[in-house]
């Protein structure tokens, strides 16, 4: 076994400033004047130079539910009818198994699409209203 050493290009040089023409000197790539040139100079971030900021302009007003919202992945009873056979028990690992869902943190919902021709049981997972009674109808059950 080898050495371990950085990869190319990974430790560079300190860049030494204000020693001199042969470095960064008199200036220090500063520029000549201005408020960029002074020690402590520059603004701050969001300021437009006296103008009435962005985020002073936007208006913001009531309340958004956007970090509360729940995402649903919906499936259909017909794509169910296809990939699982009689008595088989539909849970979310086993949409997930079947690659009819896929994601880590991820919610599902049973809409009626189309028609459910087997006996199937659901598991732990949302349910439309008509869905159910499809599901009742073809003889499944919902735990």
């Amino acid at each position: 076994m080898g050495q371990i050493c950085a990869p190319f290009g990974a430790n560079t040089k300190k860049e030494i400033v204000g020693r001199g023409n042969g470095s960064k000197g008199r200036t220090c790539g500063r520029g000549n004047n201005g408020q960029n040139a002074r020690s402590g100079g520059g603004v701050r971030p969001g300021f437009e130079g006296g103008q009435n900021p962005l985020y002073r302009r936007v208006a913001r007003r009531g309340f958004s539910n956007h970090p509360f919202k729940q995402e649903f992945q919906v499936v259909s009873l017909d794509v169910i009818s296809v990939k699982y056979e009689d008595n088989e028990i539909v849970t979310l690992d086993s949409l997930k198994d079947r690659c009819i869902v896929k994601g880590v943190d991820i919610q599902v919902k049973i809409l009626a699409n189309g028609d459910l021709t087997k006996k199937v049981i659901f598991e732990g997972l949302k349910i439309s209203a008509t869905a159910v009674e499809k599901i009742k109808a073809a003889g499944g059950e919902i735990r």
